[in-house]
């Protein structure tokens, strides 16, 4: 795994192998190592994981820290790497800028997997008092750990990983922290996600409260034209986290390279529904 830093791109790491590359982006309060278990069930895979711009290593970039500047830098990182064929997976918020990024139809782009995304079309409970009271769920260490353990997640995790979790969640600058809630999360981009031409695969988690499956099947769905969306059982929100082993089998599944878009039946315990 090679590191790439500059003064004008977010810092990623590249770690070459067999392809197309898997390009990672995390949610919000993530960073690029939040995907490293989901790495660490794909050995020998090309991938390319990216701390966003005001988040973690690239917490310093200067702004603006919108969505549409995390597509730019999510295109610009692909072509620093020189990735020339390659899977866009997103998480949460990385999953909203993923669907900008692949609305340019980018060269290269073999497919899209939207993890627990920020949907096209924001749901009716992102109301501007639901989005002040989001903006202080990272205001603390405790606050932190209490949106961890209350909203984020449905399953146990090691103490390694929440103290990791919390630690991302405060590694950001204040600009960056708030733009999400107060304005990423509420923008309608169903324009651009109808643009979007390769296989999508929408992956839910049974028990999110943040992203629940049915407001993927109302507000993201019907405007992509190539998607099927699996649940996976047990999971809340941070899926990477919580079912790195799903999310890898998903991963090696193919499902992109298919003429009927990507098959949702791989493995047990995962329920899959066609758009």
């Amino acid at each position: 795994m090679v590191s790439r830093t500059s003064d004008r791109l977010p810092v990623y790491d590249y770690r070459q192998g067999d392809g197309p590359v898997l390009v990672f982006l995390h949610y919000w309060g993530g960073s690029a190592r939040t995907w490293q278990p989901v790495l660490d069930r794909l050995p020998g895979r090309a991938a390319l994981t990216v701390d966003l711009r005001g988040w973690g290593r690239s917490r310093e970039l200067p702004g603006p820290y919108t969505l549409e500047q995390f597509a730019h830098d999510t295109a610009a990182v692909v072509a620093d790497a020189g990735v020339t064929d390659y899977l866009l997976v997103g998480h949460s918020m990385g999953g909203k800028v993923a669907q900008l990024a692949a609305s340019a139809r980018p060269d290269g782009l073999a497919g899209l997997v939207l993890v627990a995304p920020g949907p096209a079309k924001p749901a009716a409970t992102v109301t501007p008092e639901y989005r002040e009271g989001l903006a202080h769920a990272y205001d603390s260490d405790e606050s932190t750990a209490a949106a961890r353990d209350a909203v984020l997640t449905a399953t146990a995790l090691s103490d390694e990983t929440k103290a990791q979790i919390v630690a991302d969640s405060r590694a950001c600058g204040e600009e960056a922290r708030l733009e999400w809630p107060l304005h990423g999360i509420a923008e309608d981009i169903t324009s651009a996600a109808r643009g979007i031409d390769v296989p999508v695969l929408v992956v839910a988690g049974e028990h999110d409260r943040v992203e629940p499956a049915g407001v993927l099947r109302d507000n993201l769905l019907p405007y992509l034209a190539r998607a099927r969306m699996t649940v996976l059982p047990r999971s809340g929100h941070l899926l990477p986290l919580e079912a790195p082993d799903e999310l890898a089998q998903l991963l090696e599944d193919g499902w992109h390279r298919r003429p009927h878009g990507p098959a949702l039946s791989g493995g047990a315990g995962i329920r899959g529904e066609r758009r």
